[in-house]
């Protein structure tokens, strides 16, 4: 045991590598895709530190070339559940008694290897399993797994750093224990960064927990297991299932040890998980923690004296990038009449410039989508949109439109509509489509209203102007429109450290993933009060006689 006050490496948010040509990760990166997608590896579960095999397989291909097969998943079932949740229970014990500084230890020794050796390895598997481009996977994989595991123990050593005051003759402290019970976290596709962290934040606080990847990222959901039993992770600390959503999740609701759940995922699953967790309340040790980031309909809104280039690249890498399936990505835009003449040529062209193909050509701006439902869902609202007399379509959504017999390719698409309550102004596509809405100069106040009514989301938005009165303006009507409020800037890419990430209404808990707030809902805090001196008299002094 080291017997020492501990203060951790002060976090720096890991560099972005730019992957240009001649450089060493771009050599790197390129051998490895090509290592990859020569061979098919089998992805098993693994429990109490074990791999489990069941000879379930299901295949695991490449978005955007589905004849590449990369793996074979073994599923679970109801048993492979339970026994991840008894490693979990067994192994809590130990792990919440481990220092926190030895927990650490394992999460920045993780950091060290992503930011190294792993690095091109999951930044490969996220371009190959789930359609990343290198400069999308960089971000995602690398960069912001390596600061959630780095910042993590610097908020960590702050939560165990903040003590009480202490009178005269006695000594109180705070213990930040864990929860009593396993957490589950269940894990979206669209960012391996999420699916590392959401495990692994409750388990930097003590707990022990139970990983449901989403099936469209069990490749790159692999090698995130492999780096943190590598970087030292003891046995049933996390253990990794795969198999049918909802008999996972139930089997983890359904349990009397179950503590809490990190979630990240659609609004529809969230309230299912709710409603089972109210269902269940009765059967718990405690009040399960209920942590959850899910749907947006993320919004941009320009006033007359925004600067119009600088927009429209906000809008093309807001909406865009990733193939708009980002929970921050632009879905809707406000545009003032007085600019949707020029803004709209500006859109259009540097649309029509996008390339859209395979992640391994780095002149690609976008991959696929992420599979066939996903890819027939975002064709049928492309084509109901073009038959519609309330819209226009502008770019994209046909010409170089795909069937996804090679890949699960969509357009870019640009549509404008007359209506701002229409439904391509309100429900989530998670797809690269994005609807605008001109409106009359001089009607600010009515767009405000309608930007921050239209939605039942409040995740990401963004506004645009020069004019400081409209921005304090604007920032005061959509108080509530958005968690994570960008002014002048596209509302993706948080950066953990510097904007913690997550909204409220119907796009979750907001419990801001990334900082010390997610944190401190890991912990179960105990104050511990010691008396030096106990009292020796059961009488006050103001009862002695006079």
């Amino acid at each position: 045991m080291i017997d020492a006050i501990a203060t951790p490496p002060s976090p720096q948010n890991e560099p972005v590598l730019a992957y240009a040509p001649g450089s060493p990760e771009r050599a790197a990166l390129k051998a490895e895709l090509e290592r990859r997608a020569r061979e098919t590896i089998e992805i098993p579960m693994v429990i109490d530190g074990e791999a489990v095999r069941t000879g379930a397989l299901e295949e695991v291909r490449a978005p955007h070339r589905r004849d590449l097969l990369l793996a074979r998943a073994h599923q679970g079932g109801a048993e492979h559940v339970a026994r991840a949740i008894e490693a979990a229970r067994r192994a809590h014990p130990a792990w919440s008694r481990t220092p926190w500084t030895a927990r650490a230890a394992v999460f920045l020794k993780a950091a060290e290897l992503l930011a190294t050796r792993y690095r091109p390895v999951l930044n490969a598997a996220t371009m190959l399993g789930q359609s990343k481009t290198a400069y999308q996977a960089e971000i995602d994989a690398a960069c912001e797994l390596i600061d959630f595991f780095r910042y993590n123990v610097h908020f960590a050593h702050r939560i165990a750093a903040e003590q009480p005051a202490s009178a005269p003759g006695m000594w109180n402290l705070v213990e930040p224990r864990p929860l009593e019970g396993f957490v589950f976290a269940a894990t979206p596709f669209n960012f391996t960064a999420i699916a590392g962290n959401l495990p692994a934040a409750p388990a930097l606080m003590g707990n022990t927990v139970v990983w449901k990847p989403s099936a469209n990222a069990l490749y790159s959901a692999h090698f995130v297991m492999d780096l943190l039993t590598e970087a030292g992770l003891p046995r049933g600390v996390i253990n990794l299932v795969m198999g049918p959503p909802e008999l996972v999740s139930n089997a983890c609701l359904d349990h009397p040890d179950f503590a809490g759940v990190h979630f990240t995922g659609s609004t529809a699953v969230f309230q299912a998980i709710w409603r089972r967790i109210g269902e269940n309340i009765g059967r718990y040790r405690g009040y399960p923690r209920v942590v959850g980031e899910t749907g947006g309909k993320d919004f941009v809104f320009a006033h007359a004296s925004a600067d119009v280039d600088a927009l429209a690249v906000a809008l093309v890498r807001g909406a865009y990038e990733y193939q708009g399936q980002k929970c921050s990505a632009a879905s809707r835009a406000y545009i003032p009449r007085s600019l949707w003449p020029t803004l709209k040529d500006r859109l259009v062209g540097h649309i029509q410039a996008i390339r859209v193909g395979d992640v391994a050509d780095f002149r690609n701006f976008m991959g696929a989508v992420i599979d066939g439902r996903a890819h027939a869902r975002l064709t049928e609202r492309i084509a109901a949109a073009k038959g519609d007399p309330a819209c226009s379509l502008l770019c994209g959504g046909g010409g170089r439109a795909h069937d996804g017999s090679e890949g699960w390719f969509v357009e870019p698409t640009l549509i404008e509509t007359t209506d701002p309550r229409h439904a391509l102004m309100t429900d989530e596509l998670f797809g690269p489509v994005l609807t605008v809405w001109v409106y009359p100069d001089g009607e600010e106040a009515r767009a405000l209203a309608l930007c921050d009514e239209t939605s039942p989301y409040g995740l990401t938005g963004a506004v645009f102007a020069r004019d400081r009165a409209f921005i304090e303006a604007a920032s005061d009507a959509l108080r509530f429109a958005a968690g994570n409020f960008y002014i002048n800037d596209k509302p993706t890419g948080a950066v953990v450290g510097q904007q913690p990430f997550g909204g409220a209404r119907g796009s979750g808990t907001n419990d801001k993933a990334g900082s010390m707030l997610n944190l401190l809902r890991w912990v179960s805090p105990r104050v511990v009060k010691e008396t030096f001196a106990p009292p020796r008299a059961v009488p006050y002094p103001f009862m002695a006689a006079e």
